[in-house]
């Protein structure tokens, strides 16, 4: 039954139907229509002095949800990357430490957010300043000018962008370079980088124009991009400190046994503690919108960090090809970095994600449903924040008596089983959910989440094959371009 079967509240009848002015009569209907309609009264009473989502909490749904899974990676406690936007780079970092915590035997163990986010604002900043010189001839109110003007230096990313960071400038232990209250709080730091920025694209447009020859490599623009780029250096170092070129590794692992093992560099520390495939995983994404077919690749103009670096690329494939992969890779203890709109049917305290976590169909009359690629299409939906997979549960609806503890890797997984739920390490800190770890229903991966990074080796060989294509290039503001940033 839908909310029109339930309410008889008229659609607002117009003075005309040429201008569409809303007509006063049609509000004095609307006011009457509400206030005789009982379930409206109740909702308003409620609404108004409670928060909307307890009120059309689904608490049924909550009680048969829990955090338990068949499959579980994780045996470190959560990071918190607080008052800041660094999800993509927290989640990046969150997917790996796993890997020298095996290695070395350290109990809990993180990686520098601090140090990759800090090259992570150099190199936007450049790619920034590139972008403006190539774009130097267009007027100001070009679109894709306007768009990168609007947002030059923020916080969020993509999985792609978090490779090429890590590729040129490795990684360091989180007591190499710390957190600060910049790294922490970045409003303030990246107000006063954008601005910086903004200034030396304005002067970078104007030697542009003045140079008879229009020239974007011109002595005096290349000035303007290097004295920009001090600032921005000089600005950063103050917030965040200087990023180590070399420190001693040493530490003590969880049988309180002490080890040094002496100077490394960063690059170094990657070469020797991180998955030396990364260049071999695919960003998979699940855009349902009928202009991005299946089986296709994908880019985005002027979306980027590192100057040189591989291009952001996208291979579109169906859900059920993201799940998959999803699941082979946690059945063999590997955990997964994805992107997905966590705003939708969230519950924070709980540490939920369900379709039918919140009713606000029935709390409003309205119906509220769209695909999702209409979502998508509208603005309503888009990647916000990036998280990691790290485990998941399996089911066999075909057989009761399925006992997923003997799925040890992903070459046992029958065709029959399916993930029922996903185990889910946020970067938000410890204080909700289990311990900082949230449960996602696996209808609520199908609508929301939109893409995952993968070794190409786990998806089936058409799609493989597939990464051979030439990408399509999506304008800049086009909604898979979005940067993963919530916080």
């Amino acid at each position: 039954m839908t909310s029109s079967d339930n309410h008889s509240t008229p659609a607002p009848q117009y003075s005309s139907r040429n201008t569409g002015v809303l007509a006063p009569q049609a509000v004095a209907s609307l006011s009457e229509a509400v206030a005789s309609d009982s379930s409206a009264r109740i909702a308003m009473n409620a609404v108004t002095t409670t928060d909307v989502d307890k009120v059309a909490l689904n608490r049924q749904r909550v009680i048969s949800l829990d955090h338990s899974v068949s499959h579980k990676t994780d045996t470190w406690a959560v990071a918190n990357q607080k008052k800041s936007g660094r999800c993509w780079i927290f989640s990046g970092l969150n997917s790996m430490r796993g890997n020298v915590m095996s290695e070395t035997g350290i109990k809990d163990f993180e990686l520098s957010q601090n140090y990759v986010s800090f090259y992570d604002k150099l190199e936007k900043a450049n790619y920034f300043l590139t972008a403006m010189r190539e774009l130097a001839d267009r007027p100001i109110e070009d679109r894709t000018i306007q768009h990168l003007l609007q947002a030059p230096i923020d916080d969020g990313g993509q999985w792609n962008m978090f490779v090429a960071l890590i590729n040129k400038y490795g990684v360091v232990p989180q007591y190499t370079m710390p957190e600060t209250q910049s790294s922490s709080n970045t409003r303030h730091m990246n107000r006063d980088l954008a601005s910086v920025l903004r200034a030396g694209a304005t002067r970078i447009r104007n030697a542009v124009a003045e140079d008879n020859e229009h020239n974007t490599d011109s002595d005096a623009v290349k000035a303007i991009h290097d004295e920009t780029m001090t600032s921005i250096y000089r600005i950063l170092t103050i917030h965040l400190g200087v990023p180590p070129e070399k420190f001693v590794w040493q530490y003590r692992t969880k049988d309180n046994e002490f080890v040094r093992k002496g100077t490394m560099t960063p690059q170094e520390f990657a070469a020797t503690y991180l998955p030396s495939d990364l260049d071999d995983y695919v960003c998979v994404v699940n855009d349902p919108r009928s202009t991005s077919p299946y089986g296709d690749t994908f880019t985005v103009e002027y979306l980027g960090n590192v100057v040189g670096a591989k291009p952001v690329t996208y291979l579109n494939a169906p859900i059920e090809v993201l799940k998959k992969a999803a699941v082979g890779a946690l059945v063999d203890g590997n955990p997964v970095w994805f992107g997905c709109d966590t705003l939708a049917q969230s519950n924070a305290d709980q540490g939920y994600w369900s379709l039918d976590l919140y009713d606000y169909d029935t709390l409003y009359g309205v119906d509220l449903s769209m695909s999702k690629e209409d979502r998508l299409l509208s603005g309503d939906s888009m990647m916000t924040h990036a998280m990691v997979f790290t485990g998941v549960d399996l089911v066999d609806d075909s057989n009761d008596d399925f006992d997923p503890t003997t799925v040890t890797s992903s070459d046992d997984l029958p065709e029959t089983v399916r993930p029922r739920r996903w185990r889910v390490e946020n970067s938000w800190g410890p204080d909700k959910a289990d311990k900082g770890f949230w449960t996602m229903d696996d209808s609520w991966f199908s609508e929301n989440v939109y893409e995952i990074a993968v070794p190409k080796a786990r998806l089936p060989k058409k799609y493989q094959d597939a990464l051979s294509k030439e990408p399509h290039v999506l304008p800049a503001w086009d909604p898979m371009g979005a940067l993963a940033q919530a916080h």
